[in-house]
Order: structure tokens, then sequence, then C-alpha cells
């Protein structure tokens, strides 16, 4: 082979005894070799210095790019240092990687225009969350595969978490001590921005649009069978599941007098719980003496410090498994909800 001609996969495959289609495996389903000829070929690939298959060429040829589009609700910024959102994505890359795809992240706050080019090279979408705005998905090719995650989206396969019935099972848990004043803050429950008090000018999102009202009725349902009005209870809402958002919400909350303040907080996420817990060691509050609290999520944080926050475990690098094997083709395109599992800590015993 003459030196100024660049090697190609024909070349690298006579030169080791090999099949072409095993060197594409190698670089791009590398479940289909095993690990002992995978190292081989790449190993003698990066000897001779070949790169691996052309992805132009390939795309141009196949019509696909081999790379799949994650569109999160959140910013980018949010998504990546969020604890459940970068699980999710973990699972999703894991997946991807192991069947030689790439994965584009894209944030539904970002303008359409911002994005155009970026959603039409993609062969497949994977949206996450709630989005703020439904512009950029109905501009998404509509002959290419589209799995929804934590939201439903008409006529295409979708991945929640049994969210009621979870949040049945800890509130229920929480009301085995009848408490005095019990409370709840919601994350994003509003269809009008709201970070305070849930008011009766509030109107609610539906349980098709957020899971904090799935969550929510599953609440309900626990109040109910312990002989709690619901409408009795009161409720907050926050905006974004971040500490500098949470803590104006809940130090409200903390700061009014005694007779008032709540002995129960339900709250929808582990960082909510997790925010309500500092605020109050920080106002001298004994939990769960004086505040018992429970969240949602079961991050790891929420584990390790004390008291031990009483919360529901979702396995979300799994769902980010499952989305990612969907869209690829490798399990069924349907409906799907997992498990979770009750935790309970010190925070309500």
């Amino acid at each position: 082979m003459p030196p100024s001609r660049r090697m190609t996969l024909k070349d690298l495959a006579a030169e080791l005894g090999v099949s072409t289609a095993s060197i594409s495996n190698a670089f791009n389903r590398p479940d289909q070799l095993s690990p002992m000829l995978r190292e081989r070929i790449l190993n003698e690939a990066k000897r001779l210095g070949y790169a691996g298959p052309d992805a132009k060429a390939r795309s141009l040829r196949t019509g696909r790019s081999q790379i799949i589009a994650v569109i999160l609700a959140e910013s980018l910024t949010y998504s990546l240092n969020d604890a459940v959102a970068s699980e999710l994505l973990s699972g999703i890359a894991e997946v991807l990687d192991a069947h030689g795809h790439t994965m584009l992240l894209l944030s539904g706050r970002q303008h359409g225009s911002e994005t155009h080019g970026s959603t039409n090279m993609a062969d497949g979408y994977i949206v996450y969350g709630l989005m703020p705005s439904m512009t950029m998905l109905s501009e998404l090719p509509a002959q290419n595969p589209l799995v929804a995650v934590d939201f439903d989206i008409e006529h295409c396969p979708t991945i929640h978490i049994d969210n009621e019935p979870a949040s049945y099972s800890i509130a229920r848990h929480a009301l085995l001590t009848p408490p005095k004043r019990p409370a709840v803050i919601n994350l994003r429950l509003t269809k009008q921005p709201c970070n305070g008090r849930i008011t009766d000018e509030h109107d609610l999102f539906s349980a098709h649009h957020t899971i904090t009202r799935s969550r929510l009725m599953g609440i309900h349902r626990a109040f109910k069978e312990s002989g709690i009005d619901p409408a009795s209870v009161p409720m907050w809402n926050v905006e974004e599941n971040i500490h500098d958002v949470c803590a104006p919400v809940i130090a409200d909350i903390l700061d009014q007098p005694e007779e008032h303040r709540p002995d129960l907080l339900l709250c929808m996420s582990d960082r909510i719980a997790l925010t309500a817990l500092t605020l109050a060691e920080q106002r001298g509050l004994c939990v769960p003496d004086d505040l018992r609290i429970t969240g949602f999520d079961g991050i790891a944080e929420g584990q390790y410090r004390a008291p031990r926050l009483t919360t529901v475990r979702q396995d979300s690098i799994e769902k980010g498994r499952l989305a990612a094997r969907m869209i690829l083709g490798l399990s069924p395109k349907e409906q799907k909800y997992l498990s979770t599992e009750l935790l309970i800590g010190e925070s309500c015993p």
C-alpha cells in the first residue's frame, strides 16, 4: 500500500486476516466481538495508523448518522449537575457507547433556530422532562423515532417510574405518626410561574404533563385514607430543583410562627428535602422531633448525611439504559413503568 494513501477498512481487514464486518464492529458494535479480538483489532489499527471507519462516508451511504439527540427540559448546565439527570444521561451513554452511537445533548430552553441543524442530523430523539415549549419537538423530523422519559408525548413510547404508588407509599409511611400540620412542597406544578405558596388562583399541570401531579395524587390518596382533607393541606411550589431557588420558599415556610409552622414536609425531590433539612438545622429545629421531612429520588447525598433522608429511590441509570435501548430498536417501543424502592431514614422514621 503506498504510504501516501489513507489506510482503509479493507486494507486493515486484509492485514489482520479478518472480515471487514469484524473491523467495523470493533469500532461501532463492540458487543458483537470477543474482548480479545476487539482489543487486537484496535491495537493494530492504532499501530498502522487506521483511525476508524469514515463517519461521513458511512452517513452518506446508509443515510444514518449514528447520533442520538437527547433533548433536555432544563439547561445543559443544570442537567449535568443534577444528580438524577446526570444518572439518566450515564445510562443512555452506556448503551450508545456499546452500540457505536454518539449522544448529542440539546436543551429545550434553546431557541429553535439555534438547534435546527443539530436536531436534523440525529437518527432518533430521547426527550427528558416537561418541555418549556413544544416548538422544538413539533419541528423534529416525523420519520425518526422518539422516546419520552418522565413526560407523555402522544403516540410515542414513554418511560416512567411508578410515581403515584411510590408517593402514596412514602406518604402513608409518614402519616403513621399523625402530623398536626402537614404540608407539601411541589416541583414545577403550576402552569403560571410560582416560587412560593400555591393558591386557588394557580392552575395546576395535569398528570400527563408533569410527574409532580402524579406524585401529588399519591400523596392525596394517603391523606384521604388517614382522614385528612387534601384541600386543607397547604402546598408550596418550587420553580427549579436547585438550592438557591428552593431556599427562599422553604425559609418562608420555616419562619412562620410555631403554631403555623408545618411539622411534616412532604417534598417532591431530594434536593428540596435536603434544602429543608439544612435550613431547619440552621434555625435550631430538630429533625425529626420538631419537623419530619421526606424526599423523592434517592440521590446519594441524602443517604450519606445525618439525619439520613427518608425517600423513594428511583433507578435513573436503568431508566436511561431503557430509553437508549428503545431508541436503537433493542427493546420494544412501548409504555414502560419502572418500580421504585422506599428508603426509611432518620428524617422521618
